[in-house]
Parts: C-alpha cells; sequence; structure tokens
C-alpha cells in the first residue's frame, strides 16, 4: 500500500505543477494579460536617441518573457547603426531592483544600450578615450541611463548600492552606467 504524500511534499509538488504550467502558458498569453499576474516584472523606457519608447513586462517571477525580451533588443539597439544585439537578461532585473530601491515608476531614459564593435571602435577614436576597448554594450550587458525627477547622484548612489555590476558616473553627461559585469565603480 503506498502511502499519501506529506503535506510539504503535496504543497512542493503543486507549486512547482504550476510553475510548470505557467511556464509552458507564458509565451501563449497576450502581454496586457501578464501585467495583471502578481509576480509580474515590467520596466519601461525612453530613448533618448530615437524617440521611441518601449513599456513591456519583460518577466513573470523568475520566468522571462521571450517576445518582450525580443522586443528589448530590437529597442535597444545600437542607434548608430541599427544592429541589434542580445541583451543579457540579468540587466533588466537590475535595471528592475534599481527602480524598487528609488521606488520610481518614471521610464528609464536610455542614452546607449547595445553597441556594435564598428561603433565602439568609432567612438574610441572620436570621444578623447571615454569609450572601453572592450565595452561591455558590445556584449548587451550595459545600458547608459537615467531617471527623470531622480537626481543623477542617488541613481548612481542606488546602483552601487545593489552591487549587481559595473557602476559609471557621468555627471557632465547627465547619465549612469550600469553593467552585469563585475562589480566595480568610476
Amino acid at each position: 500500500m503506498t502511502k499519501p504524500p506529506s503535506e510539504p511534499r503535496r504543497l512542493f509538488l503543486s507549486h512547482t505543477g504550476k510553475l510548470a504550467l505557467a511556464g509552458a502558458l507564458l509565451p501563449l498569453a497576450p502581454l496586457p494579460a501578464l501585467a495583471r499576474l502578481p509576480d509580474a516584472r515590467s520596466l519601461a523606457f525612453d530613448h533618448t536617441h530615437t524617440g521611441e519608447r518601449i513599456a513591456v513586462v519583460y518577466a513573470v517571477g523568475e520566468q522571462f518573457v521571450p517576445e518582450s525580451l525580443a522586443a528589448l533588443n530590437r529597442f535597444l539597439r545600437d542607434h548608430y547603426s541599427g544592429e541589434v544585439g542580445v541583451i543579457d537578461p540579468q540587466l533588466f532585473a537590475l535595471l528592475y531592483r534599481l527602480k524598487q530601491t528609488l521606488c520610481c515608476e518614471a521610464p528609464f531614459e536610455v542614452i546607449s544600450g547595445y553597441r556594435s564593435p564598428a561603433t565602439n571602435a568609432r567612438l574610441r577614436k572620436t570621444r578623447g578615450g571615454g569609450v572601453a576597448s572592450h565595452s561591455l554594450h558590445m556584449d548587451g550587458k550595459a545600458i547608459d541611463i537615467r531617471l527623470p525627477g531622480v537626481p543623477l547622484a542617488d541613481l548612481r548612489d542606488a546602483a552601487l548600492s545593489l552591487r549587481g555590476g559595473g557602476v559609471g558616473f557621468y555627471p557632465q553627461e547627465q547619465f549612469v552606467h550600469a553593467d552585469t559585469g563585475r562589480v566595480r565603480d568610476w
């Protein structure tokens, strides 16, 4: 005779089954429906160079939404060449945590997302050494941002407090660089 599962095991199996079902249905659910889920994580951006705007649910719980990631890859393309790169989903998780830390609902203003190797090389030659030879922008692991209504120093300090990667402070250019590389600051 088989013994019935214990209560903790039953709860674990039930929770695991729900997660598996949610993961299977996630690509089929319309994005507005995802926004109503309790553990939906969303981000909004305004691009300072292209004038484009985007607001997406990029993840539900720990499950990233593939359609949203594809839309964000296009949105954060190299605005000089139009080349689309693959943005590290952990960068979105970092930005989400940053917005939570700052209690801010405003869209991020994007100065730079993905950068192609050719664009990076050209900027290195024309920007007086302010561009790294192997910038994490080329790997889709970096973004240059600001948040309307949030002092730049507060944005920098919040990013530093998260210890999620590198943080660069550019007060003259009015942006903060955030990346998912090793923890460092400049």
